[in-house]
């Protein structure tokens, strides 16, 4: 099994150059990135079943976090060890490419820790996955849209399936359907003791919208998808 210290000694070496240019081309776009984990487009994923389920959501949210800037370690919120474990358990066929980009450590967003901890802390399935997932769910609820595009994830349906299959705990606790960044922060601000709202009524609060709004539209992963196209068809 290839480790984390084994994939960064071959993302460091000189003969990685040609690779590099290759990743930087491959990490291009969510669309290409997904393609090259699954051997299809999103739109065509099949995921009845919960193995399939869960590899949908891996190669989704790497597909979004390689094409961020940095390392993927940094924008998936694993550590090498982990992303190591993660591509070797899950996509070997492309472990030697995705090695030059995951290189080093990042250093641990405390925000990010207090989430990942309250997902871990309201676990409902064994095995690394949904360690994994903490983590990276967490870190990508760092970023500014709904945490279902973050995740890039095709809905906000597969982000409430996600978190049933693996926090089942937390989830069942969101009752009134409230956006789910907005949910674990006031089940943080509880768990503290702390009184998050200034209205005692959510529906009396001039926020109202921010924490119940819709969560639609589409997804990151189909609007680069069509930009890949349209500038294919350009070319041609």
């Amino acid at each position: 099994m290839l480790g984390a210290a084994g994939i960064q000694a071959a993302g460091a070496t000189a003969a990685a150059l040609p690779l590099r240019v290759t990743a930087s081309s491959f990490a291009s776009s969510p669309a290409v990135v997904y393609r090259a984990l699954t051997g299809c487009t999103p739109a065509e994923a099949q995921i009845d079943d919960d193995r399939a389920f869960d590899r949908h959501v891996l190669a989704s949210i790497l597909s979004v976090a390689v094409t961020e800037p940095g390392s993927i370690t940094e924008s998936s919120g694993l550590t090498a060890d982990d992303f190591a474990a993660l591509i070797v358990g899950w996509f070997p066929h492309v472990s030697v490419l995705l090695s030059v980009l995951a290189v080093g450590e990042h250093d641990e967003d405390e925000e990010a820790a207090m989430v990942r901890d309250l997902l871990l802390k309201h676990r409902s399935t064994s095995g690394e996955v949904g360690r994994w997932l903490a983590a990276m769910v967490a870190r990508r609820a760092m970023q500014p849209e709904h945490l279902w595009e973050d995740l890039g994830l095709r809905s906000r349906t597969e982000l409430s399936r996600l978190l049933m299959r693996h926090f089942e705990p937390l989830a069942r606790d969101n009752t009134r359907n409230m956006r789910w960044k907005r949910f674990f922060y006031r089940k943080l601000c509880e768990d503290d003791g702390m009184v998050m709202c200034s209205t005692p009524v959510c529906s009396q609060c001039g926020d109202f919208a921010e924490c119940f709004g819709e969560e639609s539209g589409e997804s990151r992963m189909a609007i680069r998808r069509r930009e890949v196209e349209l500038r294919s068809a350009g070319v041609a």
